[in-house]
């Protein structure tokens, strides 16, 4: 993978980057619509290419592996010719996935047993087949298997599940330099940052990372139920020591504001599911703050979506129309408040990259963010 820095902000650390990964370049800093098992949901592939724009998807390593299952994504030649997305993809090992389901898995240095919320049937990852099962689905950038610690959580505890994932993480590398993709693209590794909320835990695993050489570097462990103020400070602190020429992800984060906020410290990538589960359940992210559709102040409301708005969705539809559709359980509405809310998601990290490349991010990130953190 290349990475290159087109422009740094001159009072922050929010950068405007390039990352080109086997399926196409990426412009940083960028948000990754989340396809948990293949497809973003309720969302056409040709609106994620031609409507909103999206330059990068995420499928789910745990999901994919227990259904369709590895032997039919190797026969159809890997996830981008199985969902006909032709663009970049990142996948996540699985082990956020396994480890929230703490009832159905086991912990142990060679890796973490589980059992199919389908059937039930034991399973097991490890390091080395988590990288094999993603040579398989053939994302671009694949992540290391990590134990995502729970919050809140103790020191004791933070130290022994980050050591145990730095271990792992050396077989994970290891593995990753001695395998070769199946379907002719490079598939980049990125390793994952733990420690909880506590600052000596972060530096130690952030240089740790840092050691490991990949093509780039990710955040995790931060949006599990700890303040927003600990989540950006464990991301300064991430920030600072990663090195400036890989790509930075911080995973599963998060609000529109908190994407913002986290540009500012530096972060290149981010994903969450919130613009799609949002979106299913009436509520929208909008230029003039968050609105539940659900509310009875918006029944007479015949206005669009946003008039203003390149999308086809928020030009036609109004909000009186789409509350029906919600309040009736009309599954249009639930594709269309997904839709508007991966386009309002996709369009803001485009302006932010405009206003680095201006020189004057920090100010319209300070004037926006107010706005954008309000419920009308």
């Amino acid at each position: 993978m290349k990475f290159t820095i087109a422009e740094i902000d001159p009072r922050s650390k929010a950068r405007a980057g390039l990352m080109e990964t086997g399926s196409g370049p990426v412009e940083t800093p960028i948000f990754m619509p989340v396809g948990t098992v293949g497809a973003v949901k309720g969302v056409h592939l040709k609106d994620l290419k031609e409507e909103i724009k999206a330059q990068i998807i995420l499928g789910n390593t745990y999901h994919l592996y227990l259904r369709p299952g590895m032997e039919v994504l190797e026969a159809a030649g890997g996830l981008h010719r199985f969902n006909a997305w032709d663009g970049p993809i990142l996948t996540d090992s699985g082990g956020f996935q396994v480890f929230s389901l703490s009832h159905r898995r086991k912990i142990t240095e060679s890796g973490v047993t589980f059992s199919s919320y389908i059937d039930g049937s034991v399973h097991k990852f490890t390091p080395e087949s988590v990288v094999d099962t993603q040579r398989i689905i053939g994302s671009d950038i694949m992540m290391a298997l990590d134990e995502c610690t729970p919050y809140p959580t103790t020191h004791e505890y933070a130290q022994k599940s980050m050591e145990r994932t730095h271990r792992w993480l050396e077989r994970g590398v290891e593995q990753w330099r001695q395998t070769a993709p199946l379907y002719g693209r490079h598939q980049s590794f990125f390793p994952i940052i733990q420690g909880s909320v506590f600052r000596d835990l972060r530096v130690k695993s952030s240089e740790f990372i840092a050691s490991m050489e990949c093509d780039g570097n990710a955040i995790g462990g931060v949006s599990v139920g700890e303040p927003t103020e600990d989540m950006y400070a464990m991301t300064k602190i991430c920030c600072d020591i990663l090195p400036w020429d890989k790509p930075r992800y911080l995973m599963g984060v998060g609000t529109p504001a908190n994407i913002l906020e986290c540009i500012a410290l530096g972060v290149d990538m981010f994903d969450c599911v919130m613009p799609t589960r949002n979106g299913r359940n009436a509520c929208l992210f909008t230029k003039e703050g968050i609105i539940n559709l659900r509310n009875e102040k918006w029944k007479f409301d015949f206005t669009p979506l946003d008039a203003e708005s390149p999308l086809f969705a928020d030009r036609v539809y109004t909000r009186a129309y789409l509350r029906h559709l919600y309040m009736n359980g009309e599954m249009l509405a639930s594709m269309v408040g997904s839709l508007h809310n991966l386009h309002f998601y996709l369009e803001l990290v485009r302006e932010a990259r405009r206003h680095i490349l201006n020189g004057d991010f920090t100010e319209w990130k300070d004037s926006v963010v107010p706005i954008l953190s309000r419920r009308i």
